[in-house]
């Protein structure tokens, strides 16, 4: 393969459009008809460190200005989303996707698994009395906030492994972790 063609084909590969997700492409990834329980931990994974690093923020930020529980979720929420958007957008900007197809990728990968979690996460937070108007040095601060992303983790990772099997989800951004 020449030099040129090899460009070219990376220019394709990295293009503004994601890959096409059909079974007989992917079916070689775990990606088929069934994803394994191992790619699905990876990629719940990789999405809770991104939502983990806005929910921490956002609940430590409104726990030291005192904001009140509707606020604090709120910031957590958004953070987590950006948190975990970006964790995917600098990779795939790094393989070379433009803008525009890495935010799309980036989208279709983590939107569902992101509200899973933060469903689940400020679940517990919000379900356990005083864990949101603890402080930041209480123990039920930080340890509802563990229990909270351990629980979003058991939930998100067997809808994680559905979603990938169908091809979508963090299928879509598998290709470019290579």
């Amino acid at each position: 393969m020449t030099e040129q063609h090899r460009h070219d084909q990376m220019e394709h590969e990295h293009s503004e459009h994601p890959p096409a997700l059909d079974h007989a492409a992917h079916s070689h990834h775990g990606f088929g008809t069934k994803a394994s329980w191992r790619t699905a931990a990876s990629a719940t994974l990789h999405c809770l460190t991104g939502c983990a690093i806005g929910e921490v923020l956002g609940l430590v930020i409104s726990t030291a200005l005192g904001w009140t529980t509707g606020l604090s979720v709120a910031l957590a929420v958004v953070l987590a989303f950006f948190f975990g958007y970006l964790l995917t957008l600098l990779p795939l900007r790094k393989a070379g996707v433009g803008w525009a197809g890495a935010i799309k990728l980036a989208l279709a990968a983590d939107t569902v698994s992101i509200i899973i979690m933060e469903i689940v996460d400020n679940g517990v937070m919000i379900a356990i009395p005083g864990a949101m108007a603890a402080t930041l040095t209480s123990a039920l601060f930080w340890g509802t906030l563990a229990l909270s992303l351990f629980v979003a983790f058991l939930v998100t990772t067997p809808i994680n492994k559905w979603i990938i099997g169908k091809g979508k989800g963090h299928a879509v951004v598998h290709a470019y972790h290579h």
